[in-house]
C-alpha cells in the first residue's frame, strides 16, 4: 500500500486516528446513556424523562453541523476545521460540566453536536486526501472496524467514569478525549489538503446541490427512508436505558447487556457485504424493514400478554438487537443509493444528505422518547411506526424505478 508522501504516520497509527475521530460520536452519545438518570433525578426531579432530551439535542447539533463541515474542510483545510470544531465541543462539555439546569445542558448538548460534526466528516476527507482505490477503501474498512466497537463499550466506560466522579465527570471525560485527538492529529498529521486544491465556500452551491436532490425522486426517497431509519435507531438510543431500569429493573446490568447486543448487531454489516451483490441495495433494505415490521408487531402483540421474568427481558432483548441489525443492513445501503446519481457533487449531497436526515430524525425521535411511561408500549409502536413508513417509502421507490426503467 503507497502512503501519501505528506503523510508521518504510520498505516496502523493513521487507521487508529480515523477511527477515533469517527469514535466522538458514539462515545458522545452512548457514554452519556448510564448517566441519564442521574441527571434528570439532579436537574429534572419532577420529570426525570426530559434527560432523554440530551441524547437528540446533541444529534440535532450534530446534524446541522454536518451541512457546513465538509465544505468549509474543502475551503480552509482539514485541521482547521477539526480545530474549531473541537473547540465548540470541548466548550460545550465544559459548559455542561458546570450547569445547573437541564435546559443549560440541552443548550451545550447542541454545541457539542455542532463541534462533534467537524471529525465525523472531516475524517473520510482526510482519507480520501491521503489513498485513492482500493488503498482508501481497505484503510476505511479498517478504520470502521474498530469504530464499531465503540458504541459496545461507550456505556461501560461511562459507568466506570460516573463510579469514580459522578455524572458531571462524564462531560471531563469528553472535553479530554476530544483534546487528545486535536493534539494526535495536530503534532502526527500534516495538513493533507493543499492550498492549490480548496476551493471557495459558497452557499449558494450547497443551496443548487440541495435542490437538485430533492428534485431527483431516488435520491429523495432515499433520504426520506433514511430518515425513517436514523429515527428508528434514535428513538431506541434515548429510551433503551428507562427501559433497562424501570421496566425491568436492570440498570447496573444495561452496560453489559448494551456491549452484548452491539457487538451481535455488529455482525449486520458482514451478512450485506455478502448478500447485496446478489439482491440488490433497494431490496436489501425493503427485506430488512418488512422483517423489522414482523419482530416489531410480534413485541407488540406480546406486551398484551403476562409473560413471566426473564422470558420477557429476553424478548426484548433479542428485538433490540433486531432494530440495531436492521440499521445496519439498511443505512449504508440508502446512502450508496442516494450518492449514485450525485457523483458529480459527491461532497456536498453527502453534507446535504446527512444533516436533512439526522436533524429530522432527531426530531421525530424526540417526542417519541418523551412518551415513555413505564412500559415499553411507546418504544415498540414508535419502531413499528417508523419502520412501516420506511416500508412504504422503499415500496415508492421500487414503483418509480419501475416507471422510469428504459423500455
Amino acid at each position: 500500500m503507497t502512503e501519501h508522501p505528506k503523510s508521518t504516520l504510520s498505516q496502523g497509527e493513521f487507521i487508529a486516528l480515523i477511527a477515533m475521530m469517527f469514535a466522538t460520536i458514539a462515545f458522545s452519545i452512548d457514554a452519556m446513556l448510564p448517566a441519564l438518570p442521574d441527571i434528570g433525578a439532579t436537574l429534572s426531579p419532577d420529570d426525570t424523562n426530559r434527560a432523554q432530551l440530551i441524547v437528540t439535542s446533541f444529534v440535532m447539533g450534530m446534524g446541522l453541523g454536518t451541512f457546513f463541515t465538509g465544505p468549509l474542510s474543502d475551503a480552509f483545510g482539514r485541521k482547521p476545521v477539526i480545530y474549531v470544531g473541537s473547540a465548540l465541543y470541548c466548550m460545550g462539555a465544559l459548559a455542561a460540566y458546570f450547569s445547573q439546569s437541564l435546559e443549560t445542558i440541552l443548550i451545550s448538548r447542541v454545541l457539542m453536536g455542532l463541534g462533534a460534526a467537524a471529525p465525523r466528516v472531516v475524517a473520510i476527507a482526510i482519507v480520501r486526501d491521503l489513498y485513492v482505490g482500493r488503498d482508501m477503501a481497505r484503510i476505511m474498512s479498517l478504520a470502521m472496524m474498530i469504530f464499531t466497537l465503540v458504541p459496545a463499550f461507550a456505556p461501560l466506560l461511562g459507568s466506570g467514569i460516573i463510579a469514580l466522579t459522578d455524572w458531571r465527570g462524564i462531560f471531563a471525560a469528553f472535553a479530554l478525549f476530544s483534546v487528545i485527538i486535536v493534539l494526535w492529529m495536530g503534532f502526527r498529521l500534516q495538513e493533507p489538503l493543499r492550498k492549490e486544491d480548496r476551493r471557495p465556500f459558497r452557499l449558494p452551491q450547497l443551496l443548487s446541490a440541495l435542490r437538485e436532490m430533492v428534485n431527483h425522486p431516488t435520491v429523495r426517497l432515499s433520504i426520506l427512508a433514511q430518515t425513517f431509519c436514523m429515527s428508528m435507531l434514535f428513538t431506541m438510543i434515548v429510551m433503551v436505558q428507562p427501559v433497562y431500569e424501570i421496566v425491568f429493573e436492570r440498570a447496573e446490568s444495561f452496560p453489559i447487556w448494551f456491549m452484548i447486543v452491539a457487538l451481535m448487531a455488529g455482525s449486520a454489516s458482514f451478512l450485506n457485504a455478502s448478500l447485496v451483490g446478489r439482491v440488490g441495495m433497494r431490496r436489501m433494505v425493503t427485506w430488512a424493514l418488512g422483517a423489522q415490521i414482523c419482530a416489531s408487531s410480534v413485541m407488540f402483540l406480546a406486551t398484551g400478554f403476562t409473560i413471566a421474568e426473564p422470558m420477557n427481558f429476553y424478548m426484548f432483548v433479542a428485538w433490540q438487537t433486531s432494530v440495531f441489525f436492521m440499521v445496519g443492513l439498511t443505512l449504508g445501503n440508502l446512502n450508496a443509493i442516494a450518492m449514485e446519481p450525485m457523483g458529480h457533487i459527491a461532497g456536498l449531497a453527502a453534507s446535504v444528505m446527512g444533516a436533512i436526515s439526522t436533524v429530522v430524525a432527531a426530531i421525530i425521535a424526540a417526542p417519541i422518547g418523551l412518551l415513555f411511561d413505564g412500559t415499553i408500549v411507546p418504544l415498540v409502536m414508535g419502531v413499528l411506526g417508523t419502520a412501516f413508513l420506511a416500508f412504504l417509502t422503499m415500496l415508492w421507490m421500487g414503483r418509480v424505478e419501475a416507471m422510469t426503467a428504459p423500455a
